[in-house]
């Protein structure tokens, strides 16, 4: 998943949730635990409470209490103590476990412990060698024989194992559930936008010439999406139709007005006037050709989803321009890799090789070099042509002023001049560029980059 990407952001957002909602159920399934443990242990603690109370109540012989039925309160310090205080004197006279020793456990009521509906308390105190303990306790009143606070206490730290053992599962079993459903998370988030996949795949497919249109059943919520962009294609293409149509009939009907214009001008020798107008007729039917090729190409590089085969366009060109050119017997070489593709119209790649390659021709010595090759991954892909020539070539400034300016420096060799702005101007069009340096065969190269298909 990309940083930038719905995919992330849907994963992350809904893992967040998923953690927070483990979190906060393991928080609370650890306290409810907790309590559980904690008033079954008060149960023990209660029973051995109440057969203290009635030991204390009603003792039948000089042994006290009769019995507990839990060795640890015989064994020092276990964790495991009673104690009995008689109240109501002026010093309290406290009987206790064996396993107290020569200590003493603390009143809860002098904590501020609240006593409960049955009139005992239940709390943890510190009790002997820093023990923690889990203490319940009852005043009992016995009438003339006096009042008596009956503690029992048992090691928390039994408390402390449940629970923590209670947690170690918890989250072993919750961090299992928590993979189990990030991973279910992913696995919905991919299934749902796999449309989208498919809809960026289509797009691809329609720019690279694959496909025309969308195609295929999408769900309810991208099927307005993907019927715009149809739509969006078809007005396109018609729009590109439209245009081809006006440039057309403006050529058409700037061509007869002009070869008019020029006609009359050209009946009337030595007339200042005519010849001024011929002169500028000219110019116009220059710039109305250039500006209407203009106009041509943006509309053609409009058109989504054309694609080229760039060696046979070369290969053609190539046996073209050795015909045209065979009295001067120039070698033309084509070097070129297999499957390379233009992402672009036949005829504009026809328009831009032709060019370089005449020009090319017009300049060798003897020796012609056409290299195609292909560049980048990805969306990034490039072509590049390079065609080098064994001609006198032109020096850096010369190549600077040809490539900004597109054209000609010398007038010497046949053609209007207008061949390389074309080129220019079409590659940049398609997104692409045109660049020229010194060949290793001794003349001119000239490098055009456009993009792959």
């Amino acid at each position: 998943m990309r940083l930038n990407s719905l995919a992330l952001r849907l994963f992350l957002s809904a893992s967040a949730w998923t953690v927070a909602i483990l979190l906060v159920t393991g928080i609370v399934l650890s306290s409810l635990y907790r309590q559980t443990v904690e008033r079954s242990f008060d149960r023990r603690l209660g029973v051995y409470l109440r057969t203290l109370v009635a030991d204390v109540a009603a003792p039948e012989d000089d042994r006290f209490p009769q019995a507990l039925g839990e060795p640890l309160f015989e064994l020092p310090l276990s964790g495991w103590y009673w104690q009995v205080t008689k109240l109501g004197g002026a010093k309290p006279e406290p009987r206790a476990s064996r396993s107290l020793w020569d200590g003493g456990l603390p009143h809860l009521a002098d904590m501020g412990v609240a006593a409960g509906p049955d009139g005992s308390r239940q709390g943890y105190v510190t009790g002997p060698e820093a023990q923690t303990l889990r203490l319940v306790e009852r005043n009992i009143d016995l009438g003339e024989e006096g009042q008596y606070l009956v503690a029992v206490a048992g090691d928390a730290a039994e408390i402390a194992d449940e629970v923590r053992a209670f947690d170690r599962a918890l989250l072993i079993t919750f961090a299992i559930l928590a993979a189990v459903l990030l991973l279910t998370t992913m696995f919905q988030v991919r299934f749902g936008l796999a449309p989208l996949k498919r809809i960026t795949n289509s797009l691809a497919a329609i720019r690279s010439g694959n496909a025309e249109r969308l195609a295929g059943d999408f769900p309810v919520e991208i099927a307005p999406l993907a019927r715009e962009t149809n739509a969006l294609i078809e007005a396109n293409k018609g729009i590109v139709e439209r245009a081809r149509t006006h440039v057309g009939n403006l050529a058409h009907a700037l061509k007869t007005p002009l070869s008019v214009m020029v006609n009359e001008a050209a009946a009337r020798p030595g007339d200042p006037l005519a010849e001024k107008v011929e002169e500028q007729a000219a110019i116009m039917r220059d710039q109305v050709a250039r500006h209407l090729e203009r106009a041509r190409i943006a509309a053609r590089v409009t058109v989504v989803g054309s694609v080229t085969e760039v060696v046979p366009v070369v290969e053609a060109l190539a046996r073209t321009m050795e015909k045209i050119h065979r009295g001067r017997t120039i070698a033309i070489e084509v070097r070129a890799a297999d499957a390379v593709r233009f992402r672009g119209e036949r005829a504009d790649l026809e328009e831009m090789l032709g060019n370089l390659i005449d020009n090319a021709c017009k300049w060798a010595a003897s020796r012609v070099v056409i290299e195609v090759l292909r560049d980048g991954a990805g969306d990034g892909q490039v072509v590049r042509i390079v065609v080098d020539d064994d001609g006198p070539g032109l020096t850096p400034a010369e190549r600077e002023q040809v490539a900004r300016r597109g054209r000609r420096l010398d007038e010497t060799k046949p053609g209007s001049g207008l061949g390389l702005s074309i080129v220019v101007e079409l590659a940049g069009l398609y997104g692409g560029e045109l660049t020229l340096g010194a060949a290793p065969i001794g003349g001119l190269r000239v490098e055009l980059t456009l993009p792959a298909g």
